[in-house]
């Protein structure tokens, strides 16, 4: 007879709530093992006995054979002394242990459920909460772990003898499916504040939509707002009573055919898709096509598509009640400008009862917030705008042999948090912008069940180093040790982290606004950085802002200020500002003059502040009702005239390649990177560049032509700059980060560049380059302080 052995087997990931332990159990009696499968909360716990060929068949099953939805990150495997003798293998009741967590993200609707969704003879027949262990909600469910429904919201909805069956049935495929329920006892949908419930609200909400109005509906982590996007006055409805007038709308597609039918798609981008996360995509429109209604997003060659992931969404596409409804929605998330998006019907009246035309709801909890995820692509891969909705809280874990537990308050705009624990880094979902006292409430919502899923107790609290953020301030009401991190040093952490970077690198930081360590606005920054501090190497010339945040919504504001601190003499100043038509002549004589007095100005290098004016130079945008939205019409131009001319860009990558000796315009500052001396501040040759364009658009210049070369020199400009600091620092690792690189184009240029001049290039993935990402850079620093403290207090205590 062969000899038994008993094996423990711990598995860390995402094994919760996938459908793990009945997976186990069917590899289990395929490979003959006695034992037994339970959830721990930090893993899944697995005792075997059998002949040990038999056990190793086992381990190997299930990590080969694991489903589909699991994610698999370690397996402890260990031999156990003086074990109980097994009669058979059992899933035996979840208990709660400390330790390593995994959550899992919730998870679109899976092909099986979809199908038997639109069985007529199944009982489950236009079902809107059908899911099985491959799909449905997770973290917007769950109060605790282990997962089990009792430590959901679903525990309101007591299972009915069918569904009990199944649940218990190792042979199902909803076996052990936490959120599984029937129309028989499953949540309901209703319309709030009318009679409708089930079939006669879903009918009413999609006859609404047909008829060109618009419907608040809520899914898997919050509202969208909802419309006809085939329907030019429904979509000019919905951006009139939103008071959003050119900010693009999502759109939620029927299904893949009807994508193709209007964007662009890659065998890569079809994969992410249709695969179990469903974030919007950010697709290239397909030229001549006019399927969508013009306003759906304006002015731009790309619009954000996405799949339905919800059951709900799939039935306002397809229903047994004639009505004939278009293979585009809107799908926008469902909150007013500034708020985040509403998850319980309370909010839903209060906030969009006068944006919509009735509220398509349901009585299952949303237990915390989950917008949709936004995903453009770069180079075939994903590169994330917004993540949330499939991706949070998936960890990122470093290699690092930390030990602690930290909380990170994000950024003041595009918020979203991050919980460490050890070398494990929880981004939370996105929140949005803090600016709105909503907000600030949703993101300490979020703290306080993340850090309890989680079980973390922070041993500190990382913020922005602005004393006037409101995540600033939510920082300092939660009583903790509390540390601060410069915004753009941040941005680099994070984009070290997502790479598991721990050596020094050279630090690319563009993007929009952030406090600098010297009271004034950084924004276009090289920084040379590791886990513990940074150095300011060099940045952007320096000019003034002025009129505050208004400047930041008026690009020609920036404009006027850059032209007067070129241009010294006033008149000659005002002449060229009128030439370019870019304000009225006393908006420029007010705008000179608090300039050179410095009222309500204070000096700033940002980077999103220069591509504004830029823009408002060129004649493309001369302001912004939206955050970006000049930069990316000066992108858009960009890449319009690199596509018409791809094959005649000879000339100009030429005159790009000479652009660290771009010859200074009057009152530029030399920026020779030749002569710079070790520790002396770089500045990259903006004016020179910012006035090369002033000279091409006053001769006529081709605009489009223009906006592409101004991306080309501040390329070579970036990377003549890292070039100087590897000289000084021996370092040839650089990071690109910041807001400024969601521009494809200049990302492109810059990473093309480095690469030729042999640098390693660290760029971000699946962290948003932008400030939804800095949450991981503040954690990832608060870890790295609080690990060197502890060493040091050790050393000392010897």
């Amino acid at each position: 007879m062969k000899e038994t052995v008993t094996r423990r087997i711990r598995v860390y990931g995402i094994v919760q709530g996938v459908g793990f332990r009945p997976t186990v159990s069917r590899h289990a009696t395929t490979c003959n093992i006695h034992g037994s499968v339970s959830n721990k909360g930090p893993y899944v716990e697995i005792f075997a006995q059998a002949p040990e060929a038999q056990v190793d068949r086992f381990v190997t099953m299930i990590r080969e054979q694991s489903p589909k939805r699991a994610a698999i990150l370690k397996m402890n495997i260990e031999d156990v002394e003086n074990p109980e003798i097994y009669k058979d293998f059992q899933i035996v009741e979840s208990e709660k242990t400390k330790g390593e967590i995994f959550v899992s993200p919730d998870i679109a609707i899976c092909e099986e459920c979809k199908e038997e969704m639109y069985q007529p003879g199944n009982r489950r027949y236009l079902h809107p909460f059908i899911n099985c262990t491959c799909c449905g909600p997770r973290l917007t469910i769950l109060d605790a772990l282990p997962y089990d429904r009792e430590r959901t919201s679903m525990k309101e909805f007591p299972m009915c003898p069918d569904c009990a069956h199944e649940y218990h049935d190792p042979e199902d495929r909803r076996f052990d499916a936490q959120p599984v329920c029937c129309n028989n006892c499953g949540p309901q949908v209703y319309l709030a504040e009318r009679s409708e419930r089930g079939r006669d609200a879903v009918t009413y909400a999609r006859r609404v939509i047909a008829e060109g109005g618009i419907v608040a509906v809520k899914g898997i982590g919050g509202f969208h707002l909802c419309c006809d996007a085939t329907k030019e006055s429904a979509v000019e409805l919905l951006r009139t009573r939103k008071k959003r007038p050119v900010k693009p709308f999502a759109v939620m597609a029927r299904n893949e055919e009807a994508v193709r039918s209007v964007c662009e798609l890659s065998e890569e981008q079809e994969k992410i898709l249709t695969g179990h996360q469903k974030p919007i995509l950010l697709l290239d429109k397909k030229e001549g096509v006019s399927k969508l209604a013009k306003s759906v997003a304006p002015f731009n060659p790309k619009v954000g598509i996405m799949l339905p992931y919800a059951p709900v969404q799939l039935l306002l596409f397809q229903y047994d009640d004639g009505i004939q409804m278009p293979d585009f929605l809107v799908m926008t998330s469902g909150n007013i400008s500034g708020a985040p998006i509403c998850r319980d019907d309370r909010e839903a009246k209060e906030e969009l009862s006068h944006l919509c035309d009735c509220i398509l709801s349901h009585d299952r909890k949303i237990r915390i917030r989950a917008d949709d995820s936004v995903m453009d692509f770069y180079r075939e891969e994903p590169y994330m705008i917004r993540r949330s909705r499939g991706y949070a809280p998936l960890p990122y874990m470093l290699s690092k042999a930390w030990q602690g537990q930290v909380l990170a308050v994000g950024g003041e705009l595009k918020n979203a948090c991050c919980i460490g624990h050890d070398d494990r880094f929880y981004p939370a979902p996105y929140v949005g912008d803090l600016e709105d006292l909503r907000t600030v409430k949703a993101l300490q919502e979020t703290i306080t069940r993340l850090t309890a899923l989680l079980e973390v107790e922070p041993e500190l609290v990382v913020a922005d180093l602005h004393p006037k953020y409101n995540s600033t301030m939510v920082a300092h009401e939660m009583e903790l040790p509390m540390m601060q991190v410069q915004h753009h040093y941040a941005h680099v952490l994070s984009c070290m982290a997502e790479n598991d970077c721990a050596d020094p690198v050279i630090g690319v930081s563009f993007d929009g606004t952030g406090y600098g360590t010297d009271g004034t606005i950084w924004g276009g920054e090289i920084l040379y950085a590791d886990y513990e501090h940074f150095e300011r190497i060099g940045s952007i010339e320096p000019f003034w802002h002025v009129g505050g945040d208004i400047a930041s919504q008026e690009g020609f504001r920036i404009a006027v200020s850059i032209i007067g601190g070129l241009v010294r003499e006033k008149e000659n100043a005002k002449n060229i500002i009128k030439e370019l038509e870019l304000c009225t002549e006393p908006e420029a004589n007010v705008i000179l003059t608090m300039a050179q007095r410095h009222l309500n100005a204070i000096e700033s290098t940002s980077a999103g502040r220069l591509f504004d004016a830029v823009s408002a130079i060129l004649g493309i945008q001369k302001s912004s009702t939206f955050e970006g939205e000049a930069s990316m019409a000066l992108e858009f131009a960009a890449e319009a005239w690199q596509k018409e001319h791809e094959a005649k860009n000879t000339e100009n990558t030429k005159n790009a390649k000479n652009a660290g000796n771009v010859k200074n315009a009057q009152n530029a500052k030399n920026g020779k990177y030749t002569d710079v001396k070790e520790h002396e501040h770089i500045f990259l040759q903006t004016n020179a560049i910012v006035w090369q364009m002033i000279e091409g658009r006053r001769q006529g210049e081709d605009v489009g032509k223009l906006a592409y070369i101004f991306h080309q020199l501040l390329a070579m400009e970036i990377c003549a700059a890292c070039e100087n600091v590897r000289t000084q620092k021996k370092c040839n690792q650089v990071a690109l980060s910041g807001g400024v690189f969601q521009n494809r184009l200049l990302l492109e240029l810059v990473e093309k560049e480095l690469l030729n001049r042999k640098f390693q290039v660290l760029r971000h993935h699946l962290i948003p380059p932008n400030d939804g990402g800095i949450g991981l850079g503040q954690a990832v620093y608060g870890m790295a302080y609080l690990n060197k403290k502890k060493q040091t207090d050790s050393k000392n205590v010897k």
